[in-house]
């Protein structure tokens, strides 16, 4: 049994610390009543460590879960899975200029890209059921074997809606040309947790990101980067000392510990809950996108001719908040800490909503996901004079700012690529855009 090292030693010292430093609240008065966690809300003092330079118990909580995860070396992050994603890129920018990027990368991706001055070898994969796939070994084989100055690859896996990527396949082609692979696998962190670690990153990265608050019982902006590399391992350790705060939260560092030793503890929650998500999955009435992670379980609202966003509403009047709707499908995110009478209360809300013959059919199709041809580098687009015009007057324009959908906040389009008609009605098509300014968008100044 893990012991829960950091919670343990805050809880031990809460009460006897009379606040003589950091944070200003000092656990009193009516903070205090109203966020009970705070006598936990904590600076460096001499009983509770210094996640920048760990001696410790948060030395001890690292190595505990560098065991859990199968790496030589794991560090807390209390500034969310991002933080890691640009320390991972800090240390891949000294090996090349290039980095292999599928599109559905994460934006902290495209912003490391910017600061590293990476050229991002943009790839992307098929587009099934309204979902953008992994790009296949093939592919990335044929480039890293054609150009000497690509570094490597990052990757996101599992992606938004369960896709995992042959993360197998990628590792063995990128270690036969002497490249890295990188893993934000912020949303698959309980991977670790099955058996053979079957899908987790660390099984196969160099280095690889575990966003515990997205799968786990963890506070939000949880989360651990790991490496098994000994030649990035001391540059990860580098870009960690600029992209984490020097004011790291103590509850949310106890509750990344925590999350993980929970479930390390506690088996049987996988399989409780496992075995609720795969009895909801069979009861569903609506079709169901076939997820290869069983956390992530989306809903396809086509069939059924009425739009998610207005299926969401309805939802939420029954007090069922989901992750995410996007036009077509539902998203909700499970967790080993789901239980089976709440997916029982969202098959009711389900089953009364495709029985009530009021329901308009009012369903518009998404446009498909645009494919775009590259003609300028990313890199040389963000270097140009630029100008914000209409949306809808930017068709044959270069692109001179990211810009995409949020969640999962993933580009579109990107610096440097031709804005086609495709992208503009992905783009209005959507709820939640980043990269726009209103209706506008950032171009290549003519």
């Amino acid at each position: 049994m893990y012991k829960y090292l950091i919670y343990s030693q805050l809880k031990s010292y809460a009460k006897a610390d009379k606040s003589f430093h950091m944070p200003g609240h000092k656990a009193r008065g009516d903070f205090k009543s109203k966020f009970p966690i705070a006598p936990f809300d904590i600076t460096e003092l001499s009983y509770s460590d210094n996640l920048l330079c760990p001696t410790g118990i948060i030395a001890k909580a690292q190595n505990d879960l560098a065991e859990i995860l199968g790496a030589k070396k794991s560090f807390i992050l209390t500034d969310g899975s991002s933080s890691g994603v640009l320390a991972m890129m800090f240390a891949l920018s000294k090996f090349g200029t290039k980095v292999i990027v599928p599109r559905n990368c994460h934006v902290s991706v495209w912003n490391a890209c910017k600061l590293f001055n990476l050229e991002p070898v943009i790839v992307q994969g098929s587009h099934d059921d309204g979902i953008l796939k992994p790009p296949s070994p093939s592919l990335i084989e044929k480039l890293v074997s054609n150009d000497r100055t690509i570094s490597g690859m990052i990757v996101t896996s599992p992606d938004y809606f369960g896709n995992i990527a042959p993360l197998k396949e990628y590792s063995k082609i990128l270690k036969k040309y002497g490249r890295y692979l990188l893993v934000d696998g912020a949303h698959g962190a309980h991977l670790a947790f099955e058996e053979a670690k079957k899908g987790h990153a660390g099984c196969f990265a160099d280095l690889w990101v575990d966003g515990a608050h997205k799968s786990l019982p963890s506070l939000t902006q949880g989360a651990v980067v790991s490496g098994n590399n000994n030649k990035l391992l001391p540059l990860l350790e580098e870009g960690l000392s600029y992209f984490r705060t020097t004011s790291p939260s103590y509850p949310i560092m106890a509750s990344v510990e925590y999350a993980f030793k929970y479930i390390a503890n506690n088996p049987k929650l996988l399989d409780s809950a496992k075995a609720a998500v795969a009895s909801f999955r069979e009861k569903c009435p609506l079709k169901l996108y076939p997820s290869e992670d069983w956390t992530k379980v989306a809903i396809d609202f086509e069939e059924f001719g009425v739009s998610s966003y207005t299926a969401a509403s309805i939802l939420e009047k029954r007090g069922i908040y989901c992750e995410l709707a996007d036009g077509k499908y539902i998203l909700f995110y499970l967790s080993p800490m789901t239980v089976a009478t709440d997916l029982s209360n969202l098959l009711t809300a389900l089953t009364t909503m495709v029985n009530d013959k009021r329901l308009k059919k009012n369903f518009v199709a998404r446009p498909p996901m645009p494919v775009t041809a590259r003609t300028y580098s990313f890199q040389y687009a963000l270097k140009q004079k630029r100008e914000l015009i209409p949306i809808v007057q930017s068709v044959g324009r270069m692109c001179a700012e990211n810009a995409g959908v949020t969640p999962p906040c993933i580009p579109i389009i990107a610096a440097g690529e031709m804005i086609t008609e495709g992208a503009v009605r992905y783009l209005l098509y959507q709820g939640s855009t980043f990269g726009l300014v209103g209706d506008k968008i950032w171009v290549v100044k003519k």
